[in-house]
């Protein structure tokens, strides 16, 4: 057989391939046994992987966190019924690109917070009403949560979100402006604020509320 007809052999398998786990995803959806889709998302800070529940959008993950690790604690957290389902995952994934793309500066995808726990639940929900193009500080954070000695430990949140970029905690910096840290590394806190603001600024006394991206 030559090489062009394995190739097409080949070809033709994939994508038998791909319909079948598209059709099992479908109906696992249809039959509720669909308890975590995944699907990805190609971004200018790298691929993104995107867990949905019935619930909502449960997870963000970056390229470079370890898929399998990911999964399995999905699987133990949530559920270990997960498949990869495009429709399941379509509106997260088209306000991913929205927002890339410079047309969205909310997100108003449903979200499932079971995986944020403890002092994060506060943290994560303050950060949330950050507005598009504004950044604040750990130390305000702290204070508008009641613990306004509770820096560190909002930082260490910040660090535990499971929804990136939805939950803005990219917006966080050191008061001195410093960009502080980010569980998806510097680099792309830096992008994302350049993304938002070609000149990010301080949030300075209060923000308006119920403006989170």
């Amino acid at each position: 057989m030559k090489t062009k007809q394995l190739k097409r052999l080949a070809e033709g398998a994939q994508e038998r391939s791909r319909a079948a786990a598209a059709a099992l995803a479908a109906l696992a959806e249809e039959r509720n046994l669909l308890d975590v889709a995944i699907g990805t998302v190609d971004s200018p800070i790298g691929g993104l992987l995107v867990a949905v529940t019935p619930r909502g959008l449960a997870r963000v993950a970056f390229e470079d966190e370890a898929r399998d690790a990911v999964l399995e604690d999905l699987a133990r957290d949530l559920s270990p019924r997960i498949l990869e389902s495009a429709r399941a995952t379509e509106a997260a994934r088209r306000e991913l690109e929205e927002f890339f793309a410079g047309g969205r500066t909310r997100f108003d995808v449903r979200l499932d917070r079971r995986l944020i726990r403890g002092i994060a639940r506060d943290v994560l929900a303050t950060t949330a009403r950050v507005p598009y193009g504004r950044v604040t500080t750990y130390g305000e954070v702290a204070r508008r949560i009641g613990r306004p000695r509770a820096a560190r430990a909002v930082g260490n949140a910040l660090g535990s979100n499971p929804i990136p970029i939805v939950i803005p905690c990219h917006r966080v910096v050191r008061a001195g402006g410093a960009l502080g840290g980010y569980g998806g590394g510097l680099d792309r806190k830096l992008a994302l604020l350049s993304l938002e603001s070609s000149r990010p600024h301080m949030a300075t006394g209060r923000w308006e509320d119920g403006g989170g991206g």
